[in-house]
């Protein structure tokens, strides 16, 4: 019983379990080869990650690390202006409305045709999916500071700088934190897409190729080895969050 309950407490371990589980009964239920069994897949997965699967797994981690690395800060700068400067949020946020709600996932053709058929594309085309979330974010976290703030800080005589560090930044940290986190899954879903085409490496390309080689087993093992990546980005943000919204966590566990 309380082995029962140390898992139970252990979030990611009652997770993993909870997933094997319904993977488990959905490969009874199906009872098909398109859905391998958990233990084959495992040992799949075991077997051909030194080599094979984990070059195509850090492609799209590259990938994925350089789109959000560059949405990340751009888009925290335009939005950090846009909430700043009512001249530029004047001008910046029509056109954001405009562009954000686009599919912007059908310009990958165009976007081919322009930067050829590398990883250039395919980093471009997540960023112009991704970076309006960062403005966005930005320009509403500065826009939710109240005006008796920005007095007070200004009464203490801090500069412009100053202002940013202490008040603008740790007010706006948080949605970009929030942000972050979506978009990462977004890119994730986008470069599942991009590496269909003109590409031969990448856990997209390796996970679809599988499917065409009716290999079921290495298609579940790359859709592993993607959610594995995936949950290490997420841990790494939770991090991340930990060491720079501090008062965050506090406020958190004192309200318990």
């Amino acid at each position: 019983m309380k082995k029962l309950k140390a898992i139970l407490y252990n979030k990611t371990l009652y997770a993993v379990c909870m997933v094997l589980l319904f993977w488990y009964i959905l490969h009874l239920t199906v009872s098909s080869s398109a859905i391998p069994s958990p233990y084959k897949t495992i040992l799949n997965f075991i077997d051909i990650f030194p080599g094979t699967l984990s070059l195509h797994l850090l492609v799209s981690l590259g990938r994925i690390s350089a789109a959000v690395l560059i949405s990340l800060i751009s888009g925290s700068i335009i939005g950090l202006w846009t909430g700043m400067s009512k001249k530029a949020d004047e001008f910046i946020t029509p056109i954001v409305y405009i562009l954000y709600p686009l599919p912007k996932i059908a310009f990958l053709p165009i976007l081919m045709i322009l930067f050829g058929l590398g990883n250039t594309p395919k980093i471009v085309l997540i960023i112009i999916i991704i970076i309006f979330q960062f403005i966005l974010a930005a320009r509403d976290g500065v826009k939710e500071i109240s005006k008796e703030l920005f007095y007070s800080v200004m009464s203490l005589g801090l500069n412009e700088i100053e202002i940013y560090r202490h008040l603008i930044l740790p007010a706006v940290m948080p949605k970009i934190i929030t942000s972050l986190r979506i978009s990462v899954g977004v890119s994730i879903s986008i470069l599942f897409f991009g590496e269909n085409f003109a590409t031969t490496y990448g856990i997209g390309y390796f996970i679809m190729n599988s499917w065409l080689m009716v290999n079921y087993v290495e298609m579940f093992s790359g859709i592993l080895a993607l959610s594995i990546m995936g949950f290490f980005i997420f841990k790494l943000i939770d991090i991340i969050e930990n060491k720079l919204c501090r008062w965050i966590i506090l406020g958190k566990n004192k309200s318990y």
